[in-house]
């Protein structure tokens, strides 16, 4: 399983409108998803979405203990995923990004969070996911939309960012 580079912004890559999997392709997900996971433990994430390693499809991860599950589980997968549900209360917290190493933005998200989608086996589920979790779902949600932490705060913020991953003067924290 090897690991991939990760996407950094402001490539414009990120900014795609990812595709759904065709169901013919699911057997060949297996080694994107095993990749991806190996990835995001590497950088330190909780998510990752597929695009972030250069794969434009409607695919992301979510860490296992995250999700509510054994942290020896492997990350849940959500091919096509679709966000049935944003309930409850709102939470403004900072949020980082692995296509944004050191880099943390406000943003708003709803504290609970449904999601449906198929796993790696082509079988549909369902997920609900409060706090942390429903924020990941959320955020990796947004990446195969082309939404990113960027997208939330103005002009001159978004240049701000650009300029000091640019110069590369971030350090990831690993938060």
């Amino acid at each position: 399983m090897p690991l991939r580079p990760i996407v950094r912004y402001p490539d414009p890559r990120l900014k795609q409108l990812c595709r759904p999997v065709e169901l013919h392709e699911l057997p060949g997900l297996r080694q994107l998803v095993n990749d991806m996971a190996e990835t995001m433990f590497a950088a330190h994430g909780a998510g990752l979405a597929a695009i972030q390693v250069g794969e434009p499809l409607r695919v992301f991860i979510v860490d296992a203990e995250i999700a509510g599950r054994p942290p020896t589980d492997p990350p849940l997968a959500f091919i096509n995923p679709e966000l049935v549900l944003l309930g409850g209360a709102t939470e403004l917290t900072e949020e980082g990004c692995l296509s944004f190493p050191g880099i943390y933005v406000p943003i708003e998200r709803a504290l609970r969070c449904r999601a449906r989608a198929l796993d790696l086996d082509g079988q549909p589920f369902e997920v609900e996911g409060e706090a942390l979790f429903a924020r990941a779902m959320q955020h990796e949600n947004d990446h195969l939309n082309g939404r990113l932490l960027a997208d939330y705060v103005g002009r001159l913020k978004r240049k701000m960012i650009e300029r000091r991953l640019q110069r590369g003067d971030v350090e990831d924290d690993g938060r």
